[in-house]
C-alpha cells in the first residue's frame, strides 16, 4: 500500500512504498547492525532469529526481499531457501545468501537453490548491504 498524506492546502502526496525485508539471522548482533543499517535507508524490516522462523516469518510477513544467514539453527539456510522457492506464496522473493563461508562451492550451491545474490557478511558495511538491497529491489 502506498501512504497518503494530506498536506494542509487539501491536496495529496503520495510516497513511495516502503519495502520490507527479512532478515533470517542467529547473531543477534549482526542482525541490530543489519536492521539499524537498513532503517537507516528507509527499509522495514522484520526479523528471525533460525529457519523455521524464517519459514514462518516469509508466509505471514510477505516482505519484498529476504536476507538468508547460511549456517542458523533449526534449518540451514540452503533448506530454507529451498522451501521458499518451492512454495508458490514464497517462490518469487529474491533472496540474498548471508555467510562467513566464501568458497566457490558454497556460492555456487546457495545460486543453483534460487538465491539471486551471495554476500560474505565479513566483507559487508551496514550501507554496502542497503545498497546492495536497493539493487537487488530495483532489478526485480
Amino acid at each position: 500500500m502506498v501512504p497518503e498524506y494530506v498536506l494542509p492546502d487539501g491536496s495529496s502526496l503520495m510516497t513511495t512504498p516502503v519495502r520490507k525485508i527479512l532478515i533470517a539471522e542467529d547473531d543477534r548482533l549482526l542482525m541490530r547492525a543489519s536492521s539499524a543499517a537498513l532503517r537507516r535507508h528507509g527499509f522495514e524490516v522484520v526479523a528471525a532469529v533460525d529457519g523455521e522462523e524464517a519459514l514462518a516469518m516469509a508466509l505471514s510477513a510477505a516482505p519484498d526481499l529476504i536476507l538468508l544467514d547460511v549456517i542458523m539453527p533449526k534449518l540451514d539456510g540452503i533448506e530454507v531457501l529451498s522451501r521458499l522457492k518451492a512454495e508458490p506464496a514464497t517462490a518469487s522473493i529474491p533472496v540474498i545468501m548471508l555467510s562467513n563461508l566464501g568458497q566457490p562451492r558454497d556460492v555456487e550451491e546457495a545460486l543453483a537453490a534460487g538465491a539471486v545474490a551471495y554476500c560474505v557478511k565479513s566483507d559487508l558495511r551496514g550501507d554496502e548491504l542497503a545498497a546492495k538491497v536497493t539493487a537487488v529491489l530495483d532489478q526485480a
